[in-house]
């Protein structure tokens, strides 16, 4: 790859001088807290709500480390100074989140400041990566790019990410709160199953606006949100979103720590009493200081502004030559490559599910070499995904093969993004201390056993999602083959369940097929259910299109033989 490591434009949020004084206070502060814990003058009791505030856990074997990455969007040089951290303080590698956040899973208490320390110079943090507050606020990872998108959801999230900042309002919440916001038709945020989530849409005089969805969440009682505001103006989101958390704040249970979240209000009152409550709160505080001003969204705006990509064309014959002489390359084309708002251009998507891998794990090494893929041919920018891959966004046609050989040297040209091996999975009982039982050994089995990309293409999209416990951050329910975790009497066993799904307009919660199995028969079991599939689909249909013409039985019957 040729050397061009030089400073490009980067098109999102740069950290002023307040945000880096407010950054650095809370690192110094936190070292002083360290300190204290490390000399025994704070009890573990005492010290667990600092740490937390500061995105540090203690779990089942160490400390982990969860940093923010706000609505998904790296700088190449600060992919690489994650890569630093991990090598500096961690094992060497990193595990990139269904919240787009990065967790590092050994780190020691003692080096946890150095870490924080060093984002900072980067302007990255751990701020509310945990604790009942509002968590990173999450986005389409194509923002900016896409060429199906209406408008960048990153300049929202970023306004939402300020205003929500050490907000002392809802630092304490009933339980923690996620946001996720889409600026495409086609949600890639996961919009329905959020706390909170907000989808840009045009309506029919022209304006753009938020239709603002309540209530949607997984977990213990998973549950798909409810419209809350079918089209709300765009100066009027954070006024919104405060008359919305104050109502939860003031009614959200705190007696009782599976009941207090704010889908669990929704569905005691009602989305139109809670509408009535929100719709109240908000008139009586639309006209006050949270209204945005013009100047205020284009202040914003403009540091999203995309990047001048020179003119280039669209069909290039090097690529054209390349998808005939590789079929792998060609099948690479098809289910890493998306289409670019520019001509010339397309989005590319690093699979972090190589065949047998951990998902979205990924070394120093090859973080670095990412941002040096980036820096070479993407403008410097990355995302990461909710579905746990690295995207480059900003990628001319005629680099395709250059990329693809750079992402192959990696082991991140695996062309299966969307398909049976791209498998979302929490770290499970390998790290986790919630965990009932392991996540990341039945993907690699099962990423193994279906390594074919042949085989993957002819599946087609389906898409497998694994939790370790209920609490479900693997997102197990909105899979469309989903995998649970469950103890029973010390025996790892895996619930089944099929037909989630989160796209727009089809967003589903699985059906559980019947009684749990074991580990060693989870792939058996996968395979029975794609063998149905394959048996039964009709032209063109995808796994879970299958599912919900012929329902659940043809594959639980199917199933349950096989084992």
């Amino acid at each position: 790859m040729p050397d061009t490591h030089f400073h490009r434009p980067q098109h999102f949020y740069k950290y002023d001088d307040y945000d880096r004084t407010l950054v650095a206070e809370r690192v110094e502060q936190f070292r002083d807290q360290v300190r204290r814990r490390l000399a025994g003058e704070l009890t573990e009791e005492q010290f667990k709500p600092l740490r937390l505030t500061n995105g540090l856990y203690l779990q089942l074997h160490a400390y982990m480390l969860r940093i923010a990455i706000p609505y998904g969007t790296l700088s190449a040089r600060q992919l690489r100074q994650l890569a630093d951290i991990s090598r500096k303080y961690d094992r060497g590698y990193g595990h990139f989140t269904t919240r787009q956040n990065l967790q590092l899973n050994w780190i020691k208490l003692e080096d946890a400041p150095d870490a924080l320390a060093a984002l900072a110079e980067v302007d990255m943090h751990a701020l509310q990566t945990s604790g009942n507050c509002i968590r990173n606020v999450t986005a389409d990872h194509f923002a900016g790019a896409a060429a199906d998108e209406i408008e960048d959801p990153r300049i929202w999230a970023e306004i939402v990410r300020q205003w929500s900042t050490l907000h002392p309002e809802f630092t304490f919440l009933p339980r923690k709160f996620k946001i996720a916001i889409t600026g495409s038709p086609n949600d890639r945020a996961a919009v329905r199953v959020h706390d909170i989530g907000l989808r840009l849409w045009r309506n029919a005089e022209g304006e753009v606006g938020f239709e603002v969805i309540v209530g949607g969440g997984l977990g213990r009682t998973p549950m798909i949100g409810k419209t809350l505001r079918e089209f709300l103006p765009k100066k009027d989101l954070l006024a919104y979103l405060e008359a919305t958390l104050r109502v939860y704040n003031r009614y959200g249970r705190r007696d009782n720590l599976y009941k207090a979240r704010i889908k669990i209000l929704v569905h005691e009152v009602g989305v139109e009493k809670m509408r009535a409550d929100v719709e109240a709160e908000f008139a009586a505080t639309r006209d006050g200081l949270l209204g945005l001003s013009d100047e205020t969204i284009e202040a914003i705006a403009r540091q999203f502004a995309p990047p001048d990509l020179p003119a280039r064309p669209d069909r290039v014959g090097a690529v054209e030559r390349l998808k005939l002489e590789d079929r792998d390359f060609a099948l690479w084309l098809k289910s890493n490559v998306a289409p670019h708002r520019a001509s010339g251009y397309a989005i590319v998507t690093a699979s972090l599910k190589p065949a047998g891998a951990p998902p979205g794990d990924a070394s120093a090494v090859q973080m670095e070499g990412l941002a040096d893929i980036a820096e070479s041919f993407s403008q410097a920018e990355l995302r990461v995904s909710h579905e746990q891959n690295i995207v480059l966004p900003h990628v001319a046609v005629e680099d395709l093969p250059a990329v693809y050989r750079a992402l192959g040297q990696l082991g991140f040209a695996e062309a299966n993004v969307g398909k049976i091996t791209d498998i979302i999975a929490c770290p499970g009982l390998d790290y986790c201390a919630l965990a009932n039982a392991r996540s990341i050994p039945v993907a690699q089995r099962i990423s193994r056993h279906f390594a074919s990309l042949a085989r993957q293409h002819d599946i087609g999209d389906l898409k497998i999602k694994i939790s370790g416990c209920i609490n479900a951050c693997g997102h197990h329910h909105v899979g469309h083959i989903g995998i649970l975790g469950v103890d029973k009497n010390g025996v790892e066993l895996y619930q089944i369940s099929l037909g989630g799904d989160v796209d727009f307009g089809n967003t589903a919660l699985g059906t559980i097929l019947g009684p749990a199995v074991t580990a060693d028969r989870v792939v058996e079991a996968v395979d029975s259910l794609v063998a149905t599939y394959l048996d039964l689909r009709a032209a063109g249909e995808r796994f879970v299109e299958t599912f919900r013409r012929i329902g659940a039985e043809p594959f639980k019957d199917r199933m349950y033989a096989a084992l």
